[in-house]
């Protein structure tokens, strides 16, 4: 061995993130095997390595004796006299092995002991790294589409990207570069095998981290996501810092931080809002854009009956029931939307959801948006109902006919 050795013993050490210790160790192993294929056994052998210089010597501890009937453990006393002068019958010395010695066989042995080391350890590596950032966002390059499954080069390891994990209606060809969210990290006799998704929600997170600073320093943080992929996602934000807006932060100015986000994501929808410890005013924002006028939340049984205008009933529930499902994932509720007139032929009056929304923590309105709401939607038809209710009762109460009165009774 030589400079040159330690040269490339520090190139593989930088490009391949194996110990310079490693190799060394991996070449005494392949020099005490060589031994142990040349004399039969290698249970005497010691090998000695400069790691500056890379020189190497190889002894055998062996026993001084008169005659050698065996030559890997034992020495005659006249050569043990030439190593140590005053070697005795008995002694044990250390006598050298030259590499020379070695067969063929032996020396392709040792060579494919370090090959074999240094496979393990640039497999070992390359797990230690991937396993590191699981469940984080990476960068890769489309390599080859194989049916419904996608290979992606993330530099020095492919990962697979499995039908069920990519959303619907993407495409990707060779060359693309895509954003990828590490689910699992596998540790296999080929290699690390990584498996990576487009669908899960830690994508959403991990690209919010990226893209908005409030979020990634702590300033903002993220509670809970639910998301259709490649439909809509809902995030609830909260920010523990009074003076920063948490959905305005997710937002940015003109919307660029979300806009970059959507586009990453090919036009999937966003909704930010902001997160509250009332299970009630949570559930009021999980259901934006639709406007809220009353829920009523049970957090022991995880139900809630959510009140809203005529109006407002289809865009509550969203085109196939999406909005109603996202925000009962959001919110870890099981959510029964019913408009105002459905509420009160049910029984349920909308003065009595107020009344409760003053009087329980567990109810809660509009928040400080129901003036508003109910400035532009309940005026005009609060003085319609009782118009409707007192017309009939002004015409019929002074005729004093028990029949008409018992056909109107059930009628309100």
């Amino acid at each position: 061995m030589n400079r040159e050795l330690i040269e490339a013993m520090d190139v593989l050490e930088k490009e391949k993130s194996i110990s310079k210790k490693t190799l060394l160790e991996a070449i005494q192993q392949s020099l005490i095997q060589a031994c142990k294929n040349h004399f039969g056994k290698a249970d005497n052998i010691e090998v000695n390595i400069n790691e500056e210089t890379g020189d190497f010597k190889v002894f055998a501890d062996r026993t001084v004796v008169e005659m050698v009937e065996d030559p890997a453990l034992q020495v005659s006393l006249e050569d043990a006299q030439k190593i140590n002068t005053n070697a005795n019958i008995g002694d044990i010395v250390k006598v050298e092995i030259k590499s020379r010695e070695f067969g063929r066989i032996a020396t392709q042995n040792a060579k494919n002991v370090i090959l074999q080391k240094i496979r393990e350890e640039e497999r070992k590596a390359l797990f230690e790294q991937y396993y590191s950032i699981e469940k984080q966002v990476v960068t890769g390059i489309v390599q080859r589409v194989v049916g419904k499954t996608i290979s992606i080069d993330l530099g020095n390891v492919d990962a697979v990207l499995n039908e069920n994990e990519q959303v619907k209606g993407e495409v990707f060809k060779p060359t693309d570069r895509i954003k990828i969210y590490i689910l699992e990290v596998k540790d296999t006799p080929k290699g690390p095998r990584i498996q990576v998704s487009r669908t899960h929600p830690g994508l959403v997170k991990r690209l919010f981290e990226s893209e908005v600073a409030e979020v990634r320093d702590g300033t903002v943080e993220i509670k809970c996501i639910a998301r259709e992929a490649g439909s809509r996602t809902k995030i609830a934000v909260y920010s523990n810092d009074p003076n920063v807006d948490a959905v305005g932060a997710c937002v940015g100015v003109n919307g660029i931080r979300v806009n970059t986000i959507v586009n990453e994501l090919k036009g999937e929808k966003i909704d930010i809002i902001n997160w509250d410890e009332n299970p009630a005013l949570l559930i009021e924002n999980a259901l934006s854009p639709a406007k809220v006028i009353a829920v009523l939340a049970d957090p022991d049984e995880k139900t809630a009956l959510v009140v809203v205008p005529d109006y407002q009933l289809s865009l509550a529930i969203g085109k196939e029931g999406q909005n109603a499902r996202l925000a009962a994932r959001l919110t870890g509720f099981k959510i029964d939307i019913k408009s105002e007139s459905q509420a009160k032929a049910a029984g349920d009056d909308y003065d009595y959801y107020d009344d409760e929304y003053d009087e329980e923590d567990e109810f809660a309105g509009a928040g400080e948006n129901d003036p508003e709401s109910s400035s532009q939607g309940e005026p005009a038809e609060e003085p319609s109902e009782p118009l409707d209710q007192e017309e009939p009762l002004d015409q019929e109460e002074p005729l004093d006919q028990e029949e008409v009165s018992e056909q109107e009774e059930p009628l309100e």
